[in-house]
């Protein structure tokens, strides 16, 4: 692990670790070609320091998806205010530096104020260029009595993501108002960075964790807890079917009325994404509230959602994830949504163009324009019928040309943010079954029931070969098969695009020796037990 204290260092540190990258394993053809085609993808974890387990949540999922893992350790004087804990702030760069190096970080970048450029004054006294978010979300929660913040925040993250330019950056739920900030920065200064939002890490009282928690007093620690029940309260209201901001706003104050010690600034529901205040609930809610025990401020937020169950299948290529997952959704009255079926119609688009797959440029604009529509069909063999852009593609796209080229298309981030965007837009309002590669990892993390189905690479050929015959598709030996599906196995988990892996609350199912029958019943048992 390398730290990085000058602007200098860091981009020599980051011009070398992207050419070693690129470079590495060259004479191994394949896995060169995976590295090759992540783009040698950065992650950042931005940070002020006095790190916690919150920020170690973080950094452990900046390191599954990325090549290479930054963190940045810079306590910003523009985000505070004049009277504000800036001199106090905990800094603990030895400490951090164990945690970061414990979590396999590859470099901290930790610079002073002046190296990047800010005088150690408020953002109001500053006279250098600022950035400044939409004034509809500035002046709300938080910006109400933290005037300037959030312009502080945007203009040290907009230099890091000049500095590091990540792949993908990585923010923790908790600071929900500075999430939704920094997703609008992103998108208004069209920066290529997809910002990852990771949930909020508590102590076993249900406190946030904060590096401000340092200041609470052990008496304090314990009455701070009233915080996040009061917002569970308001949630399992929301969970009966109230949905009047009203009426949730009065479950909170009522709860933390119980508490005296604790000085409430504010309590709010807003849309999460505008940070708008919201009379009902219609699709999502963010339930946020600040306070004050004794001279230390704490934030925190709970997303209300109003949709319905999502199961979300993982597995490795050919674990019959497809087969299972239709089904399932057919017994319990659910959407049947085959993100494997988007990926290859895409790649059908792409062969039927002529474009070769080295030409990333060329699959980024397909991916980017094309319209895929899933429908319901009659056909027990294919319950949903897919499209793209007109063309119907249901049978064609399960040919083994499709099959053998799927996987190179898919691992292309362009690809996948693509579809992953139109996947989360469909379930928003939930009521699916999806099954795929990163269901429960990526596209769906939030899914309320996680399954991660797999089979031995013998068991999942010989399946394979079934379905070649009746699909009336050419012979293949299941030698053969065994070696695609473990080359496969091998692209798929160690891509540095969204890897094959299963997600820490799965549930895995092992099929061999077991009916389609029996793995339905077991999914079907499981998403009960989980929902009640």
């Amino acid at each position: 692990m390398r730290l990085l204290s000058t602007v200098a260092a860091l981009r020599c540190y980051l011009a070398k670790r992207r050419f070693e990258i690129q470079h590495s394993n060259k004479e191994n053809s394949l896995q060169y070609e995976i590295v090759a085609r992540s783009k040698t993808a950065v992650g950042l974890v931005p940070t002020m320091g006095s790190l916690h387990q919150g920020h170690a949540s973080l950094i452990e999922r900046a390191r599954q998806e990325n090549a290479t893992t930054i963190v940045s350790v810079f306590v910003n004087p523009l985000q505070f205010g004049p009277h504000e804990d800036y001199q106090r702030y905990p800094r603990t760069l030895d400490k951090d530096l164990q945690l970061c190096e414990k979590f396999g970080v590859d470099a901290i970048f930790a610079p002073s104020p002046e190296e990047i450029g800010v005088i150690e004054k408020s953002i109001q006294e500053s006279n250098d260029t600022q950035v400044t978010p939409p004034s509809a979300m500035i002046s709300g929660l938080c910006g109400l009595s933290r005037v300037g913040h959030f312009q502080g925040v945007a203009t040290i993250v907009t230099k890091l993501f000049n500095l590091v330019q990540p792949d993908r950056a990585y923010f923790g739920q908790k600071d929900g108002q500075q999430l939704a900030i920094i997703r609008r920065l992103v998108a208004d200064l069209n920066f290529p960075i997809e910002i990852v939002a990771c949930p909020t890490v508590r102590q076993a009282s249900g406190l946030a964790l904060s590096s401000r928690n340092k200041y609470l007093s052990a008496e304090l620690h314990q009455q701070a807890a009233v915080l996040y029940r009061s917002l569970q309260q308001a949630q399992a209201a929301f969970h009966t079917g109230v949905r009047n901001s009203h009426t949730l706003l009065s479950v909170v104050w009522q709860e933390i009325a119980m508490a005296s010690s604790v000085l409430v600034e504010y309590i709010e529901l807003v849309e999460p994404n505008t940070l708008m205040p919201i009379e009902t609930v219609e699709e999502e809610g963010m339930l946020a509230i600040a306070a004050r025990l004794g001279s230390t401020r704490l934030i925190d937020n709970i997303i209300l959602r109003d949709r319905k169950p999502i199961i979300a299948i993982d597995g490795p290529a050919g674990a019959g994830k497809s087969t299972v997952a239709r089904q399932v959704a057919a017994k319990l009255g659910l959407v049947y949504l085959d993100s494997g079926a988007m990926y290859r119609a895409v790649t059908w688009l792409v062969l039927q163009k002529g474009i070769s797959l080295e030409d990333e440029c060329s699959i980024a604009e397909v991916a980017s324009q094309c319209f895929i529509e899933l429908t319901p069909s009659e056909d027990l063999q294919a319950p949903v019928r897919v499209w793209i852009n007109g063309t119907d593609v249901t049978q064609v796209i399960r040919t083994m040309e499709i099959t053998s080229k799927v996987s190179t298309v898919a691992a292309q981030s362009s690809v996948r943010q693509a579809l992953v965007k139109i996947q989360q837009s469909w379930g928003k309002k939930g009521g699916l079954v999806a099954e795929g590669r990163d269901i429960g990892t990526k596209v769906f993390p939030d899914a309320e029931v996680k399954i991660f189905l797999t089979a031995s690479v013998s068991e999942r050929a010989r399946r394979r070969q079934e379905d070649y015959k009746r699909l009336g598709q050419p012979e293949v030996s299941l030698e053969q098969l065994e070696k695609d599906i473990a080359e496969r196995d091998w692209k798929d988990s160690t891509r540095q695009v969204s890897p094959l892996k299963k997600a820490a609350d799965a549930f895995e199912i092992q099929t061999d020796g077991m009916t389609v029958e029996r793995v339905i019943e077991t999914i079907v048992n499981f998403y009960q037990q989980q929902l009640s």
